[in-house]
């Protein structure tokens, strides 16, 4: 199983590197195009969120493989391989199928057992998939880890236990405006009960900042998209939840700001959305009305940033971002739940590579057949030149006598290296298959697409 991973997340770098080296959805497919581009690399899928990026390839050569992928995040960043080498992590064949298994599952994430990131590594393949970046390899590693991402959820807590970033991020919201709880408390308590909102960015987080901001009661949402169909579909959709929601266009962003307590942002821009100038122009308007100063707080869960962080210095104004989340008590899953998770991880790893074990002998048997039927072929036919006057039914028996016998000589050898394969070190009988029947070493791997 030759999987390669080459990342950085939260754990292992500064919210300011990620969000350099973070690939916008519009260059994904150009960026793994980059990475096909070598010998050493068959597949490729690039997972960037606002808490990771990372890199999935099925690799011919590790070490070059490795060079190419750093050398291609760093140089997508404008930084060069020495600026990111001690924030990368690596992870290979059985150790990159695991990683990604915790990342689907929501044990690797900032807010343990979020379920926003198996939407996000279905998104990741189906691009990778539709660009021809991705191969049979990728293809069962992706679905296994989605089949294992909905058995964590479906079967623990863990999702409950540690709430998805945008719950966090709201909650501590209240908190700074001075209606402590979270906003998932259930009941009659609504902790952003008559405060306005703004939430900018109609995608998936989007959508969940609409969803927890009418069950924190808030009295009015201003959606707000570069897309205005988008934002005019989410603010109906609050709407049919009983929160009332106008879409706005981005060119009005001073004005939500100006009407908001609590702004949610997380677009997916390459460059800052909210600026120091909108927010100065928004507080501004507050002021002309003659309202009387109250708490702004955004939060800002885009990566690369969403709002410039020259904001946080205005009176009254805070950021809340994804570097303080970590520090978040609601970002804990129940130790019980990641437990249960940890087994199912452990359970469907096991499983996932002795079917890949299995997968990568297949290629060798079916040689070993084609070879089986070479040398009948060319034997039969040294028959028949010498045998011209042969019947042809005599002729027949004779064929179908040799070829059953090869048949039979290869059938238990055939299901015992099937049998090891599937073993652990079963890479170790694939090897010992290819020398002792003179097999070649390149096994041609397939598109899903062919």
């Amino acid at each position: 199983m030759s999987v390669l991973v080459v990342g950085m997340s939260y754990s292992s770098a500064s919210v300011s590197l990620l969000e350099r080296v973070a690939v916008v959805e519009s260059e994904r497919d150009a960026f793994t195009a980059r990475l096909l581009e070598s010998s050493a690399i068959r597949e490729a899928m690039l997972v960037s969120t606002c808490n990771r990026v990372e890199v999935y390839a099925e690799v011919d050569a590790f070490h070059p493989a490795l060079e190419l992928i750093t050398a291609t995040l760093a140089a997508n960043a404008e930084l060069t391989v020495e600026e990111i080498a001690e924030s990368v992590y690596v992870r290979y064949s059985q150790a990159a199928a695991e990683h990604i298994f915790s990342v689907s599952s929501g044990l690797d994430s900032l807010v343990v057992g979020e379920q926003q990131i198996i939407g996000q590594i279905r998104s990741a393949y189906h691009d990778a998939a539709a660009s021809g970046a991705a191969g049979t390899t990728l293809h069962r590693l992706a679905q296994r880890a989605l089949h294992v991402g909905k058995r964590v959820h479906t079967e623990t807590n863990i999702d409950s236990a540690g709430a998805s970033m945008v719950t966090v991020a709201l909650g501590k919201a209240a908190d700074i405006v001075g209606q402590v709880g979270s906003v998932d408390d259930g009941g009659d308590h609504r902790p952003l009960e008559g405060l306005n909102a703004a939430v900018i960015g109609a995608g998936a987080m989007g959508g969940l900042a609409v969803a927890h901001l009418g069950r924190g009661g808030v009295s009015h949402i201003h959606v707000l998209n570069r897309t205005s169909e988008r934002a005019a579909r989410l603010a109906e959709i609050a709407r049919d939840s009983g929160t009332e929601a106008t879409a706005l266009p981005m060119e009005q962003l001073d004005e939500a700001i100006a009407a908001a307590d609590v702004v949610f942002v997380c677009t997916g821009a390459a460059n800052t959305v909210v600026t120091l100038a909108d927010v100065h122009s928004g507080l501004a308007k507050r002021e002309a009305r003659g309202e009387d100063p109250r708490p702004l707080v955004l939060c800002d869960l885009g990566l690369p940033r969403d709002v410039d962080p020259a904001v946080a210095g205005l009176p009254d104004v805070a950021i809340v971002d994804i570097s303080q989340l970590a520090e978040d008590p609601g970002a804990r899953a129940a130790t019980r739940d990641k437990a249960i998770a940890r087994e199912i991880v452990a359970t469907e790893l096991a499983d996932y590579v002795s079917g890949e074990r299995v997968a990568e002998v297949g290629p060798l048997i079916s040689q070993l057949r084609g070879r089986g039927a070479q040398v009948v072929t060319a034997e039969l036919r040294r028959f028949d030149s010498r045998n011209a006057d042969l019947d042809a039914a005599t002729r027949d028996e004779v064929e179908r006598t040799v070829r059953r016998v090869v048949d039979k000589l290869l059938h238990p050898p055939t299901v015992k290296f099937k049998e090891l394969a599937a073993q652990p070190g079963g890479d170790t009988y694939a090897d010992i298959m290819r020398e002792l029947f003179d097999l070649g070493n390149e096994v041609k791997k397939g598109s899903v697409h062919e």
